[in-house]
């Protein structure tokens, strides 16, 4: 009962905070919080983090498949939903038979399409990706709703503690993709508990082979066992088969669900020799569960790591609106990414740099190869030289860590005048605005007739010193389409 405490205790705080910062939209929550991220297997795996996935590894040697209880937030989202689910009937598991096949299926595609660079596949069955774009696409825009309640009702009383916020579609058909995922998952979840883990997800493959050699495991006391199936009826990953005493420990995730549930004490967390014909250690022949619960805690707690920076206050110009999106032929991949295919092969479409992006630049790409992928467009702000968030939080290495004197100096793309959409030449006024913003003074304006000073003054590009911020695209003032905008370059270059 104590061990399915502490689990439960600690899997909802690392679900909470992992979910909050998703949710941030303030900047503040990053700075502590973003080592969740990091931790997370797959994420890890693909930014060759050493020294984190060997600490999963031997956590899943030593305990088991704790990783897919505690740490993953999707498992912890199918929890919730099956003790949703578990309030309409109790007692409702049963012990099924493993989909071997099809998990190793599952794994090999995920194993190919991460060597391809096929990105779109590789987001659909990452678990923590999946879970990052529910929290980002679906539950962060009722967030920030809530809080432009909260920042209205403070404002009739003369308040300024919350302040309002835009809420955006960033991308319909991420949506509707994010959301399908959604209905399935929970359905899976309501019905059935951990199926998809136990079917579908690569990462509970990979760590449910490992855990089948683990030291600590749900053991049986067959001497006590009195074949009531409570610990059947009550596994939500279907590994217990009461009849012939045998637990499948690539699907067990250590939840503590049977040990509480049987009044026997037939099961245990235990070492080898702990069990089998009623082995005991303790007083009284009971396992000491305190001793247990401490090291799975200590176990969980391994990974954490907390860093303190100072706030960033992002002072932000007017929004201006009804910008349509221009046809660039190459995206435009943020700085610290290096290039499209870096992007392309480490990125898992978590969204967590679109959440935490201030400037509204970032969103989720709608191009086959790259799909649900974060890709750059400034309708409604630009990527400002100072701001290096994304960067400090993406967990895989597809955005690499930059400085803020880094970033000034890299060049992610550059800037196309389109002659028939400038103001000063089809509505014969004086405007200059992009080169009034642009941060690098790579435009100015000159004569539009070089030989006749008196003429429309129109914006010149020196695309040696552009660095393909966007500023220039946002603040035209031209409408639908800026006469101004941003090609991106497939390797960024440093000038």
């Amino acid at each position: 009962m104590v061990l399915r405490k502490i689990r439960t205790w600690l899997g909802a705080a690392f679900f909470l905070c992992i979910t909050l910062l998703f949710l941030d939209f303030t900047g503040t929550l990053h700075h502590s919080l973003q080592w969740m991220a990091k931790v997370q297997f797959l994420p890890a795996l693909l930014a060759m983090n050493v020294i984190v996935v060997a600490i999963l590894i031997v956590m899943t040697l030593l305990f088991g498949r704790i990783y897919c209880s505690v740490i993953c937030p999707l498992g912890v989202f199918q929890d919730v939903v099956a003790r949703l689910g578990k309030l309409r009937k109790k007692n409702r598991y049963s012990y099924s038979k493993p989909l071997t096949w099809l998990r190793y299926v599952m794994l090999a595609v995920m194993v190919v399409a991460c060597g391809a660079g096929l990105g779109a596949i590789v987001s659909l069955l990452a678990p923590y990706s999946t879970y990052g774009r529910m929290a980002t696409l679906l539950l962060q825009p009722l967030w920030q709703s809530g809080n432009n309640l909260l920042a209205y009702f403070a404002e009739q009383m003369d308040s300024y503690a919350f302040y309002s916020v835009s809420v955006w579609m960033k991308s319909l058909t991420a949506l509707l993709v994010t959301a399908a995922t959604c209905i399935v998952i929970s359905i899976l979840a309501w019905r059935n508990g951990r199926t998809y883990c136990n079917t579908v997800c690569p990462v509970g493959t990979v760590l449910g082979f490992l855990s089948r050699f683990s030291l600590f495991k749900v053991r049986f006391h067959v001497d006590k066992c009195r074949d009531c199936s409570l610990c059947s009826k009550n596994c939500k990953a279907s590994c217990i088969d009461f009849k012939t005493h045998s637990v499948d420990y690539s699907r067990c995730v250590a939840c503590g669900n049977c040990l509480s549930s049987c009044k026997f004490g037939a099961l245990s967390y235990s070492l080898p020799y702990m069990a089998e014909g009623g082995g005991s250690s303790g007083r009284n022949g009971r396992y000491d569960s305190s001793r247990r619960s401490f090291l799975l805690a200590a176990a969980a707690m391994t990974t954490a790591a907390m860093a303190q920076e100072k706030k960033k206050v992002d002072g932000g110009l007017a929004a201006i609106t009804e910008k349509a999106v221009p046809k660039r032929q190459t995206p435009l991949a943020p700085p610290g990414a290096q290039s499209l295919r870096n992007m392309t092969r480490h990125c898992t479409s978590c969204q967590l740099c679109v959440s935490e992006c201030p400037n509204h630049v970032l969103r989720p790409s709608t191009d086959l190869q790259s799909f649900m992928q974060p890709t750059m467009s400034f309708e409604r702000g630009h990527c400002r030289p100072e701001c290096t968030r994304c960067s400090q939080v993406c967990p895989t290495g597809a955005i690499l860590p930059i400085g803020r004197d880094v970033k000034s100096s890299v060049q992610i793309g550059h800037a196309v005048w389109i002659k028939k959409n400038c103001l000063p030449l089809t509505d014969g006024v004086n405007c200059g605005n992009c080169a009034r913003h642009c941060p690098t003074g790579a435009i100015e304006m000159v004569p539009s007739d070089p030989d006749d000073e008196s003429s429309a003054y129109v914006p010149a590009i020196n695309e040696a010193r552009c660095i393909g911020c966007g500023a220039c695209e946002h603040l035209c003032p031209a409408r639908p389409f800026s006469a101004i905008y941003v090609e991106g370059h497939e390797e960024h270059r440093r000038i």
